[in-house]
This record gives C-alpha cells, sequence and structure tokens, in this order.
C-alpha cells in the first residue's frame, strides 16, 4: 500500500467538515483505534475497533451538530501524521467553543491505524 500524503489527510479533513461518516471510515485500518479529546482515561476516551471508532466519530457531530475543522495545516513523517486546524462548534445548549487543536496519526498499510485527539481546554466563547 502506498504512504499516506499530506493530500490524504487534507481529504480526511474535508470529510469531516461534510460530517461524512462514511468517508472518513474509509481512511481507517479495519484495527482502527480512536482516542479523543475528552473522557475519564490517560487518552481521553477510547474506541477500538471500526464499529467503535464509528459511533466516536458520530459522537462529535451530535455533541457539535455544526462542528467545522478550519485552517487545516498537514505534515506526514514515516509512518506518523500531524493535522493542525481550528475546532469550531456550538452544544445544543449555545455553548461554542473555539480552540486550536492537533490530530496524531499512526499509519498502517496506507491507512489511519489511530487518530489520537487533542484540542486547547479554553473557556467557551460567544455566540456567532
Amino acid at each position: 500500500m502506498t504512504q499516506p500524503t499530506v493530500e490524504f489527510l487534507q481529504a480526511f479533513s474535508d470529510a469531516w467538515n461534510r460530517h461524512d461518516i462514511d468517508a472518513l471510515m474509509s481512511f481507517m485500518a479495519d484495527d482502527c483505534s480512536f482516542h479523543a479529546v475528552a473522557g475519564p482515561d490517560l487518552l481521553g476516551r477510547s474506541f477500538v475497533g471500526r464499529d467503535a471508532v464509528r459511533e466516536g466519530f458520530q459522537l462529535a457531530w451530535q455533541t457539535f451538530p455544526d462542528a467545522a475543522w478550519l485552517d487545516a495545516d498537514h505534515f506526514i513523517v514515516g509512518d506518523r501524521g500531524v493535522s493542525e486546524s481550528t475546532f469550531s462548534g456550538t452544544k445544543a445548549d449555545g455553548t461554542r467553543i473555539e480552540a486550536r487543536m492537533v490530530d496524531v496519526f499512526t499509519f498502517h498499510n496506507g491507512k489511519i491505524a489511530v487518530k489520537n485527539a487533542y484540542r486547547k481546554d479554553r473557556p467557551p466563547v460567544a455566540a456567532a
């Protein structure tokens, strides 16, 4: 399989912004895992396996129906990659989050094996 490229990560980012779960899952390895920005464990909340990762990805849009990842910048070194972006989203209660974040990826056989998300812990911002 080919090594992922910056264009691969941009296409993954674009799928997030379209809220396209099927496209997102096409980037993920069969034995994938996703470590969310928040949760009770050292790595936040972990979703392991395709079905769990799919559920974890969809939770982002359920929590923030207008979620967007803006101003993306990507780089890849060997079997690791990073995407930096500004996360923007509004919860059902009107709480608006806008903060810089990174996703750290591990690739396996040309797909994303691990997506580990980190976001600045910033207070809510005024609604747009």
